[in-house]
């Protein structure tokens, strides 16, 4: 039964990997992430039953033979800080680096637009001043990633990465 919506997970990653792609081309002369910066890659992190799941069905020897990373950072770092799993990698991971731009409502019930991105990146065009297709907005994949948790278990429970390993550090 977690096949249809694995394939639907593995299917929203595709979409997010090509969107990503394109704004990674996009902004390439002022992305600074590559294989090794780990900056973003925090511990604590929780990720939704499904991609608990999905990082379950494709590592399994190494989630019931490994150690995860010490504390303090990502569990899935190696001790160069590249990503064991980056091909299975969840939601949160694949979009990290790129301009950031959400929406927020304060006090006064106004709906403002604010935008971020790492510190490592932020050389160039102020974010402020890019054009909102060329950054990355949150809240669609989001939603569509709690659907896809919702239909496959309606509690909506979270899982911390770090909970994956048999063993712990």
């Amino acid at each position: 039964m977690s096949d249809e919506f694995l394939n639907a997970l593995e299917k929203m990653y595709a979409d997010v990997d090509r969107r990503a792609n394109r704004l990674a081309q996009i902004h390439q002369n002022r992305l600074k992430c590559k294989r090794g910066c780990s900056m973003c890659c925090v511990d604590d992190l929780t990720v939704y039953e499904i991609e608990a799941e999905n990082i379950h069905r494709h590592h399994k020897e190494f989630l019931d033979t490994a150690e995860p990373h010490k504390k303090g950072m990502c569990a899935f770092l190696d001790e160069e800080g590249a990503c064991r799993i980056y091909e299975h990698r969840p939601y949160v991971c694949r979009t990290q680096g790129l301009p950031l731009r959400w929406y927020e409502e304060t006090e006064d019930d106004e709906i403002i637009e604010l935008r971020d991105i790492c510190p490592l990146n932020e050389e160039g065009e102020p974010v402020e001043n890019l054009k909102e297709e060329d950054c990355w907005t949150i809240g669609i994949y989001e939603q569509r990633l709690a659907d896809i948790q919702y239909e496959f278990n309606d509690e909506m429970p979270r899982i911390a990465l770090r909970d994956l390993f048999r063993k712990q550090a």
